[in-house]
């Protein structure tokens, strides 16, 4: 009887030791795994989120779009949880056209998204809501009507129509994109000369009317650059104030320039 309660015994304390080894490699492996995950997110890619119409037509309310955080270099990963990041690979800077997201200079705890106009050493100026890039106006032209009619059928709010907006079609270094301008906003007719200071960036929104950006908070230094936004993977617009679901298959997979 004896022999039979020190091997009933044994046999617990085996399957106790087991069990407790089950469990820390199981553990270890999720950590490994979650470490991964936040590795890659810190210096690879990351999913963000467009809450805002600062972008339209680039961008809609409801895009999701993965940010390439390797485009212009890559990062010691978490080294900006600590201060400036550090690039272990210097790559290109953020180039005029770029659509980028970066930390709000203002409040580091928003990110913003928007497109470079004007790097290091430019002068930005606008006059008659003409963009001008060192003293010269950025080539813009009158999208044509089935282009524009085929945008706006796609914006979902009856307040962007052709009776007070147009749409253009701009060149910034060889690279096409549409911006949005309101017919009678003359709020943002006329803005500087300003020159970029080193290590900086302009941005601006392509709703060029309804975008809070470089012209009413200055410039975007560089180290809070974190990424070039590269393709919609999702498009999903939930509106719990009016009870409103807005799904667009077709965004899905658009690239983003």
């Amino acid at each position: 009887m004896a022999d039979l309660d020190s091997t009933t015994s044994s046999s617990g304390r085996s399957s106790s030791r087991s069990n407790k080894r089950w469990l820390l490699e199981n553990v270890t492996s999720l950590g490994l795994a979650l470490l991964l995950v936040f590795m890659i997110r810190s210096s690879v890619v990351e999913a963000f989120k467009i809450p805002s119409g600062s972008m339209i037509p680039t961008l809609l309310i409801g895009d999701h779009i993965f940010v390439n955080k390797f485009a212009y270099g890559f990062k010691l990963p978490f080294s900006d949880l600590v201060g400036d990041p550090f690039y272990v690979i210097n790559r290109a800077p953020p180039a005029r056209g770029d659509i980028i997201v970066f930390i709000y200079p203002k409040d580091e705890s928003y990110y913003y998204i928007k497109r470079v106009v004007g790097v290091a050493g430019d002068t930005v100026e606008i006059k008659n809501k003409v963009l001008m890039i060192n003293g010269k106006d950025v080539e813009r032209s009158v999208l044509p009507g089935d282009r524009s009619d085929t945008i706006f059928a796609k914006l979902d709010d009856p307040k962007y129509s052709r009776t007070n907006l147009e749409l253009y079609e701009e060149r910034l270094d060889k690279a096409d994109h549409v911006v949005m301008q309101d017919k009678n906003n003359f709020l943002g007719e006329s803005f500087g000369p300003v020159t970029v200071p080193d290590n900086s960036l302009f941005v601006m929104g392509d709703n060029r009317d309804f975008s809070n950006d470089s012209r009413f908070w200055g410039f975007v230094p560089m180290k809070n650059v974190k990424g070039k936004a590269m393709v919609i993977w999702l498009s999903l617009w939930v509106n719990f104030q009016d009870s409103q679901v807005t799904f667009r298959p077709e965004r899905i997979g658009t690239g983003l320039q």
